[in-house]
């Protein structure tokens, strides 16, 4: 298995007021697969993605990737981790101004050991999000779904094992949507990349091969897409 979390509880003490923003989660994700958490907003889908990426530490709970305990690792142990093998898509691109789109794809690679050949991966990335035409151009001169694609590209540019996208089409238009969708199943495909992607979209949920639900920081199964599972 390559992701496992077991039993992981997050609260928070809001002026005398106990909030369990995750309460007794437990789930696991394979290698290649790809799963959606629902809920409403303050569900805890987002504290929960932060948990199993390592940025959040957990009351109680362990989180397990391929084997090693996140939080048994010194900070920098856990970054190299996270930086090796795995990446965050957010809601917003948060591209750097000042840097062109190239620029922004290679950038995470300068927190880590990557090839000479890194802007070639960049120009092949480049083309998989249909913007290789738009290496030299700034975040400003590019639409809210091209700067979106630009940040996937990014998040690829490591070659992660696992993509964990928090509301990823959150404020896009329908087309920029569903080929961001199209995206993520090319490369869950082409490069056996887990995803887990957390959204209050039902319809982006329906494309994913299985679907949890938050609600109150408990999760619980939503339904599974026998068409989408792996053989």
């Amino acid at each position: 298995m390559l992701l496992e979390v077991n039993n992981v509880t997050k609260q928070y003490d809001i002026d005398g007021q106990i909030l369990k923003a995750v309460d007794a989660v437990s789930l696991t994700a394979d290698k290649a697969e790809m799963l959606s958490v629902v809920g409403h907003s303050g569900s805890g889908k987002t504290t929960l993605l932060s948990l199993m990426g390592g940025l959040t530490r957990p009351d109680t709970g362990t989180v397990i990737i391929d084997g090693i305990d996140l939080w048994a690792l010194r900070d920098n142990q856990r970054s190299e981790l996270r930086n090796r093998r795995m990446s965050f898509i957010y809601q917003f691109s948060s591209l750097i101004p000042t840097l062109t789109a190239i620029e922004n794809i290679i950038l995470p690679t300068a927190f880590g050991t990557f090839g000479a050949d890194r802007e070639e991966y960049a120009k092949e990335l480049l083309g998989i999000v249909g913007l290789a035409d738009k290496a030299r151009a700034y975040p400003s001169h590019l639409s809210g779904g091209q700067q979106r694609r630009i940040a996937i590209a990014r998040a690829f540019i490591n070659d992660p094992e696992i993509v964990l996208a928090d509301e990823p089409t959150g404020d896009l238009d329908e087309q920029s949507e569903a080929e961001i969708i199209r995206l993520f199943h090319r490369m869950n495909r082409e490069k056996a990349v887990t995803f887990i992607i957390v959204t209050h979209n039902r319809e982006i949920a329906g494309q994913t091969a299985r679907q949890l639900r938050m609600t109150n920081g408990v999760l619980g199964s939503s339904g599974v897409n026998s068409s989408l599972m792996k053989k």
